[in-house]
């Protein structure tokens, strides 16, 4: 699957995307990104279906992979 793959998710199931790696269960994921369990569960729905994947572990290993393209870049207010 190409990277490019990623400019089909939404801002808020790239943050979603990003954090699958660490392991965490939905509760937790819900709890660190300041949102409902269901909407995680919504999220992980969706983004499995846009990517092609069959599972949950399938998008955190693809996700693992793909770390450094889901980390934000450098912003204007980074610069000196």
């Amino acid at each position: 699957m190409e990277r490019s793959a990623l400019r089909v998710l939404t801002p808020r199931e790239l943050e979603v995307f990003s954090v699958l790696p660490d392991g965490e269960g939905n509760r937790e994921l819900a709890r660190r990104l300041g949102i409902a369990e269901r909407t995680v569960k919504a999220h992980l729905t969706s983004i499995t279906r846009k990517l092609g994947l069959r599972s949950r572990v399938e998008a955190a290993l693809l996700s693992a992979e793909w770390s450094d393209d889901l980390r934000p870049g450098p912003t204007d207010l980074d610069r000196p």
